[in-house]
């Protein structure tokens, strides 16, 4: 199971705003594809996190036909109708708790100040912030800029922030 969020497939805006490394906007789209497919598996479920792509909704079907696995769209505010109708989700929706390795997560394409189960432990993943927010306590940006431009795992999430265990100083 893989998440991402913010690919901006086809989205000229994303170059000169994020400043993304790529020389055009098909080299990026490209680099996204080839990323993605080489990390996800043709039966894997990855959860898009919004904002997916620009364009018409013929140009939106074919990437998402190029991706692998079986794709999830959880709303940003760039997906549209087209993006939303598109027949290659397994699901859409706004917002989704879920369960995964006795974890419990909290998936929305914004970053929650507070969320379900906060007290008791349960993560929050989003996109929408491009690796720009403070991290807070149990939160993750799941972005393509907050990641290396493709979907992840949420055992690579969890130790994106785990520090190593300082050694303790030998008793004399």
């Amino acid at each position: 199971m893989f998440f991402t969020s913010d690919t901006h497939f086809n989205d000229p805006r994303i170059l000169r705003i994020d400043k993304r490394p790529f020389a055009n906007l098909l080299e990026h789209d490209e680099a996204l594809i080839a990323r993605w497919n080489e990390t996800v598996g043709p039966r894997d479920e990855v959860f898009h996190l919004g904002d997916f792509a620009r364009g018409d909704a013929e140009t939106k079907a074919a990437l998402l036909a190029r991706l692998n696995g079986r794709k999830h769209l959880v709303t940003g505010n760039n997906d549209d109708a087209a993006t939303i109708e598109l027949p290659g989700w397994e699901s859409v929706g706004a917002y989704r708790e879920m369960t995964v390795d006795g974890r419990h997560l909290i998936l929305c394409h914004y970053a929650f100040r507070t969320w379900n189960q906060m007290g008791k432990g349960s993560i929050d993943l989003h996109g929408h912030s491009h690796a720009k927010l403070k991290p807070m306590t149990r939160q993750f940006d799941v972005g393509v800029d907050a990641f290396p431009y493709r979907p992840v795992t949420l055992e690579e999430i969890l130790a994106s922030r785990q520090r190593r265990a300082k050694p303790r100083p030998t008793e004399a």
